[in-house]
């Protein structure tokens, strides 16, 4: 039988446990983390190379992006469906805060051409790279949050400081009245 890659081009991913996809096959998992980043190889906290003999492990945000771009075919393994964008859309719903904020925010960045990471060891929701991790480090970090969230000043600071501490510099993305990202970089100094 042959793969879904050969006949479609996709690489093929699962959904598993209704909220964590995996590309089983490590040789597609490789191509599409040499590709851009995506995914994180499972055991493999920080990869020398893109090439692995492990599955890939990708987030529903990266998931939707690839489906989208028609690079991956994704089945359910409860049923071996087919799922579709709404159903995968449905799912992250359930999963993340403000989905659709995030994601927003997630493809903007993709289609400038930035690298885009988890930033959750950050203390954000995004951390961005110009070349990748392991290339070069992540000059920024991002929060999103819904449209009219007001963000307090301890807030602010805190963040602020957080971003400094690890030499990046702070931004808040949220989605303006267009639909349209707008991002917001904070610059400290000290008077």
């Amino acid at each position: 039988m042959e793969t879904t890659e050969k006949t479609t081009g996709k690489k093929r991913a699962e959904l598993i446990q209704g909220n964590r996809v995996i590309v089983w096959n490590p040789e597609e998992g490789s191509q599409l983390y040499a590709e851009s980043y995506y995914g994180q190889p499972l055991g493999i906290r920080k990869p020398k190379s893109p090439q692995f003999t492990r599955p890939l492990e990708l987030s529903l945000i990266e998931t939707l992006y690839l489906i989208e771009k028609e690079k991956i075919e994704l089945t359910d393994a409860t049923d071996d469906h087919t799922v579709t964008k709404q159903e995968l859309e449905e799912k992250a719903e359930q999963t993340y805060i403000d989905f659709k904020t995030k994601y927003t925010v997630y493809k903007n960045l993709r289609e400038r051409g930035y690298i885009v990471r988890p930033g959750l060891k950050f203390g954000a929701d995004f951390s961005i790279y110009e070349h990748g991790p392991g290339i070069d480090h992540a000059p920024l970090i991002v929060s999103v949050v819904p449209k009219g969230t007001q963000l307090s000043p301890i807030e602010t600071v805190r963040a602020g400081r957080l971003a400094t501490s690890v030499r990046k510099k702070f931004v808040v993305a949220t989605v303006g009245p267009t639909g349209e990202p707008k991002y917001y970089m904070f610059a400290w100094h000290k008077p």
